[in-house]
């Protein structure tokens, strides 16, 4: 793990829940992305960079714009825009390989749905007289982290679009009568200032963990901020290293946790807290039941746990509900609200 200039994730002070609900993701991408919300200059961008900085490297397909692991005979390669890698995939030569971080893919606020989803190769198809499709943004992020600043100033649709495929796992292009589908898995991560604008409450729905940041409030985690941030700038290299070893650390447990995950139980006594929680809120359908299940069982791997315990699902209650709590006129729900546990 090289430095090269980024601030090491476990050296950031403070924003807990914010860092724990994006590790939480990277152990468990079926989690639908973490929507943050809050301040400018909290650490939203330096925390998503350095993870996947410290994540361990992907082996892919070298060059492959859809980021496979290996060649895919079976829809993929076939229409892929690198025709010398295609066609030696669909011939059975196995294409070459390297080794590479996990990628972040932003997403700029201004960026159209061609430019996210895919479109056709024009240019292509005006000189070869052949139809071939141009890969988006989406397959950029494949096995990566989508990172979306400012969601809530992006065009509903192309949110739509988003919060679809990191869904599914899947997107799909259809442009002139081609239907062409390509694997989308990524962790997505979106940020907002609420006072811009908010998101649509079917949007916000739609992520899977939502967590508020604000400034730190004691004088002492100030000066802390401080003095890290400027020894970096000062020395990245040693700094970094001062650090590697609490990196591995967090790295080499969310690799257990990722391996644990599957063996993870939960008692049904504990689905019914579950349901209680969002009964007693008021959320809308039955998205916020699945996903605190899935936080529950994904905290509990975190913590090197093989059975859910009430405190997982506390947890991922404040995770999963307050951006779900369907707010009544004229009252203000608190951005940074604690759910109390259902009696």
């Amino acid at each position: 793990m090289s430095c090269e200039s980024l601030y090491p994730f476990v050296a950031i002070v403070g924003q807990e829940k914010m860092k724990r609900a994006l590790i939480f993701n990277i152990i468990n991408p079926t989690l639908s992305g973490v929507l943050i919300r809050g301040e400018k200059g909290t650490g939203k961008s330096t925390a998503v960079r350095a993870l996947a900085h410290i994540l361990p490297k992907i082996e892919v397909v070298k060059d492959c714009p859809f980021n496979l692991p290996d060649g895919d005979p079976q829809g993929v390669c076939a229409d892929c825009p690198r025709t010398e890698c295609s066609r030696e995939v669909m011939g059975g030569i196995k294409p070459e390989k390297v080794w590479r971080e996990i990628r972040v893919v932003e997403l700029p606020v201004g960026a159209t749905e061609d430019r996210v989803v895919g479109t056709l190769d024009l240019e292509y198809a005006l000189k070869k007289g052949e139809k071939r499709i141009e890969p988006g943004l989406l397959a950029s992020a494949h096995r990566g982290i989508l990172y979306v600043d400012e969601v809530n100033l992006l065009d509903d649709h192309v949110v739509d679009v988003l919060l679809d495929s990191a869904a599914m796992g899947v997107n799909t292009i259809e442009r002139e009568g081609i239907s062409f589908s390509h694997p989308a898995r990524f962790t997505l991560v979106g940020t907002m200032n609420p006072e811009e604008g908010e998101l649509r409450p079917q949007l916000l729905d739609r992520f899977g963990l939502c967590v508020h940041v604000e400034g730190l409030k004691e004088a002492e985690s100030r000066v802390t901020v401080m003095e890290r941030r400027i020894a970096f700038d000062e020395d990245p290299e040693s700094f970094c290293k001062a650090w590697e070893e609490e990196s591995k650390a967090l790295v080499e447990r969310i690799e257990r946790a990722r391996k644990l995950y599957p063996e993870v139980i939960v008692p049904r006594n504990l689905l019914f807290d579950i349901a209680s929680f969002c009964l007693d809120v008021g959320v809308d359908g039955h998205r916020a039941d699945i996903i605190m299940l899935k936080t529950a069982k994904t905290i509990a791997a975190f913590e090197g746990r093989m059975e859910v315990l009430p405190k997982d699902i506390e947890e991922a209650a404040e995770l999963v509900l307050p951006h779900r709590i369907r707010k009544q006129p004229f009252i203000d729900v608190v951005e940074d609200i604690r759910v109390i546990k259902p009696a």
